[in-house]
């Protein structure tokens, strides 16, 4: 089996979330859900279309806190049960998206990835974003709605 280095052109974080994995899935696979905690802070969302499944499509709009609208549209390209979903961010900047799942007890653990094409696309999108917050807070908004969800 190869295996590559994908360090430099990658962005990730790791969470222990207090929560069955049940319920992780649910708020990450269900658009009424996922609209409500979806992107870095001050975003609100409007999804069009999401269909987690091999080959379906998600379209939404993030709208920034200064009003500017961001549309998204990404193609999923895996989907696993409780287990894993990817996928390929085709609009505006290009990436793939894996998140993984595993359950810990009563709690999930989640591995998000964010892979670009080149370190130099990465270093290019670094350069007009915030993306590593970014995806830090939007990682925080996942585990702040998910303790919401249990109260």
């Amino acid at each position: 089996m190869t295996t590559y280095n994908t360090t430099d052109r990658e962005i990730t974080v790791s969470r222990i979330l207090n929560a069955p994995i049940e319920l992780v899935w649910e708020v990450w696979t269900n658009p009424n859900h996922i609209k409500n905690w979806w992107g870095p802070d001050g975003f609100t969302n409007t999804i069009t279309q999401m269909e987690v499944t091999p080959g379906g499509k998600w379209n939404l709009v993030m709208h920034g806190p200064d009003g500017t609208d961001y549309d998204n549209e990404s193609i999923f390209t895996e989907v696993e049960w409780h287990k894993k979903i990817a996928y390929h961010h085709i609009s505006d900047h290009e990436f793939i998206a894996t998140i993984a799942f595993e359950t810990k007890g009563e709690q999930t653990y989640i591995h998000w990835q964010m892979l670009f094409p080149t370190k130099e696309e990465l270093m290019r999108i670094v350069s007009m974003y915030d993306i590593a917050d970014s995806l830090q807070q939007n990682a925080n908004k996942l585990e702040s709605y998910i303790k919401n969800q249990q109260n």
